[in-house]
């Protein structure tokens, strides 16, 4: 599988291209719809498991905006498009998420996903003037070969991503996969 296989497989869902047409249209700076977004469908489509839902708890959309961070405006946006859609989204302004890291300043949207806490979920996917593309800092070789394993940036520790592995019950639904830390 290469990142234009992922796109294409992406292309095919309506869900996620309605997903990804409502983002472009807010019109906000350096944005992508990351993590289980991506993840989630080519794992599905790997292993076989197909589904005709959103196999995601919610619709990661970072942005990037240096010029302003209105936590206000990021809920009402969130609450409005969850009313609109049914589906519950999570939208950040990551321009300054550097100061709840500890970190120094991000410089992109990129970034910030590139701390995030698995390789296989620091992924994204935007549309650009119509164009699908693919964010991926650590590439895809982790999430076509089902490899889970810290991201370089990841601060919380080892102990926290099995944690989230047993939560999101990741081996349950993709037995495939392994642990490499």
């Amino acid at each position: 599988m290469t990142e234009q296989d992922i796109l294409d497989l992406i292309k095919k869902d309506n869900k996620m291209m309605e997903v990804l047409g409502i983002a472009e249209k807010l019109n906000l700076p350096d944005w992508l719809v990351g993590s289980g977004f991506v993840r989630n469908k080519v794992w599905n489509h790997l292993s076989g498991r197909q589904t005709d839902y959103l196999d995601v708890t919610d619709i990661d959309l970072v942005y990037f905006d240096p010029n302003g961070n209105n936590q206000k405006r990021d809920q009402e946006l969130m609450e409005k498009l969850g009313f609109e859609t049914g589906l519950e989204w999570e939208i950040r302004n990551n321009a300054f998420k550097y100061k709840s890291d500890e970190r120094s300043e991000y410089a992109t949207s990129k970034d910030v996903i590139s701390a995030w806490p698995e390789t296989v979920t620091a992924i994204g996917v935007k549309l650009d003037n119509g164009v699908l593309k693919l964010v991926a800092p650590y590439g895809i070789v982790d999430i076509i070969n089902f490899v889970i394993k810290p991201s370089p940036k990841y601060k919380d520790g080892i102990e926290r991503i099995k944690e989230r592995v047993t939560k999101k019950k990741w081996l349950e639904k993709w037995p495939k996969l392994r642990l490499e830390i």
